[in-house]
């Protein structure tokens, strides 16, 4: 069998693992209530009581599974991973290929709303020519890939997986898109250049963590994004620390308690939980945050069995940006252009000057007036539209190759004729 050979997946979830997590949840045993009116000591019981009574008593994982298996879903393993990723190719001929990131605690799951809007779109409102090629990747240790069996899996041996991967499909020319982990693994793409990479896009500046005491801070709007990343970095680290420092501890209550996973998960940064409280305490989602979709994505890690192993990708990158800081190693300057697209709610919304520091001469940076730290997943149409308006147009004139000179069976190549 060839090592580079690509296979279908479909999910068929065995009906004891549903009934053995539905026991589970019956059995928690609930802390008491909070001491405060707000999350400051945490995730609030009434939010996660709502929680596992929706996950028991009307939730459908079934419905999950039928629309992941809708679409087409493969593995393949690359560096002795197996990676399993959905691959969407658009009825659009001259699509342009774009391989998106999800981030943590995300999976395929939060990325399933800009699937139609970025491949369909004549069906929403759009013009073929925008049109995208879709590939949506487990992060190793995520989901349905599979666990690496040793250490090293940090963004980089991600990265250039991704670009092993992108190669398999046949894609000579392409671009990449992430947020939060998925922001990491799109930095160092774009740092490393793979061939075929015209650009990428990102919409969390995650190198701001490390340079927080070097960015500017002269500007209002410098000042409150300073604030914000103190705030994270003093009062909303919790679930950050202990993932860089111990995965494997934390990693045996993700695995024995559905209801601990799902506060765990929740617990990511204020203005998202905030929202997902919403729509299970008042039943009012903002925008993709809706009851099902949540507990899709908790379910996921559940059945995959996945707490700690996702966990383990911030011991990696915690290590690598550790050592390189010990070696005095400055990150190399990005190979492609670079996108961005600032969201107001973001955990630290990134002014452009920050954008600038990080990634100087910038090729497309805008504001948008809505949307949180989960875009694709809270704002599904209007993230596609700033992925649909900037990135094949920030990526310059693109001519396409002829059906006849084709890299593969049923792919399109896309040459790059111009530059951001």
């Amino acid at each position: 069998m060839a090592t580079d050979d690509i296979h279908p997946f479909r999910l068929d979830t065995p009906d004891e693992t549903i009934v053995d997590l539905h026991r589970r949840i019956a059995a928690t045993r609930w802390p008491s209530r909070e001491l405060v009116d707000d999350r400051s000591q945490g995730v609030q019981l009434a939010t996660v009581r709502a929680l596992a009574d929706y996950w028991t008593n009307e939730y459908d994982w079934r419905a999950c599974e039928t629309r992941l298996n809708a679409l087409p879903q493969f593995t393949t393993t690359i560096d002795g991973v197996e990676i399993y990723f959905v691959h969407v190719r658009s009825k659009h001929e001259n699509a342009l290929p774009l391989i998106m990131t999800h981030g943590w605690p995300g999976s395929v799951v939060e990325l399933l709303g800009v699937v139609g809007p970025l491949t369909d779109l004549t069906a929403h409102g759009g013009t073929a020519e925008d049109a995208f090629h879709l590939v949506l990747p487990s992060v190793p240790g995520y989901g349905f890939s599979g666990t690496p069996t040793e250490p090293g899996w940090e963004n980089g041996r991600i990265a250039a997986a991704w670009a092993e991967l992108m190669r398999r499909l046949g894609y000579t020319r392409y671009v990449a898109q992430g947020g939060d982990v998925g922001a990491a693994v799109t930095d160092a793409m774009a740092r490393q250049g793979p061939d075929g990479l015209l650009g990428v896009h990102v919409n969390l500046l995650a190198g701001a963590i490390d340079l927080k005491d070097e960015l500017p801070a002269e500007s209002e709007q410098e000042r409150t994004a300073h604030d914000a990343l103190q705030l994270f970095t003093t009062d909303g680290f919790g679930y950050f620390l202990e993932q860089t420092t111990r995965p494997q501890t934390i990693g045996y209550s993700l695995l024995d308690t559905p209801v601990g996973l799902a506060a765990w998960m929740l617990d990511h940064d204020t203005d998202s939980y905030y929202k997902i409280s919403r729509a299970f305490v008042d039943g009012t989602p903002v925008g993709g945050l809706t009851r099902d979709s949540v507990v899709d994505n908790i379910t996921l890690y559940w059945l995959t069995g996945t707490g700690a192993s996702s966990a383990r990708w911030y011991w990696e990158f915690g290590r690598f940006l550790a050592a390189a800081k010990e070696a005095g190693q400055a990150p190399p300057p990005a190979k492609v252009p670079v996108a961005f697209t600032a969201f107001p709610d973001e955990i630290w919304a990134a002014p452009r000057s920050w954008v600038e520091a990080v990634y100087p001469g910038v090729a497309y940076f805008n504001e948008v007036d809505r949307g949180g730290h989960f875009a694709a997943w809270e704002e599904p149409e209007l993230f596609a539209a700033e992925m649909r308006a900037r990135v094949p147009a920030a990526a310059g004139p693109l001519t396409r190759v002829v059906a006849g000179d084709r890299p593969g069976p049923g792919h399109d190549a896309v040459v790059l004729t111009g530059s951001w």
